[in-house]
């Protein structure tokens, strides 16, 4: 069952960690700018890029499956061709509770393998929008 209510969207914007995958090292794009706003909001983010060393400062990990730390929230600024990937490493991951794809991005026959993983899922929502609309 996908994730809907405005209740349940706040109690996923209750947790820290946050592992942007896909999380970009250019000003200007919306995979730069909504992990930093994410960060500037007091969340722990931990961004996924093969290609950064770092980014904002803190290191940038290769694959979700490298991340050495707990991680609350996976959220997707990849092609939705890639997202059947990213939840399979998320799946195996037992830290992760939710999986966030962002605007424009879904693939729901991934979405209900997560589910019945028992991770939560959220499609096609910008994480900075729904900050914005019901924390900030």
């Amino acid at each position: 069952m996908p994730v809907e209510s405005d209740a349940e969207l706040r109690e996923i914007l209750g947790m820290q960690r946050i592992a942007v995958v896909g999380c970009s090292t250019t000003p200007g794009k919306d995979a730069h700018d909504v992990p930093k706003y994410l960060l500037d909001a007091g969340y722990e983010v931990v961004p996924v890029n093969p290609y950064a060393d770092e980014i904002f400062g803190r290191e940038a990990y290769d694959s979700l499956a490298d991340v050495d730390e707990e991680v609350d929230i996976v959220d997707v600024f990849r092609p939705s061709d890639e997202v059947a990937g990213i939840v399979e490493q998320a799946i195996e991951r037992d830290d992760v509770k939710v999986i966030w794809t962002q605007l424009g991005i879904a693939d729901n026959e991934a979405a209900e393998r997560a589910e019945a993983a028992g991770k939560r899922v959220v499609q096609d929502r910008c994480l900075k929008v729904e900050h914005s609309r019901l924390v900030a």
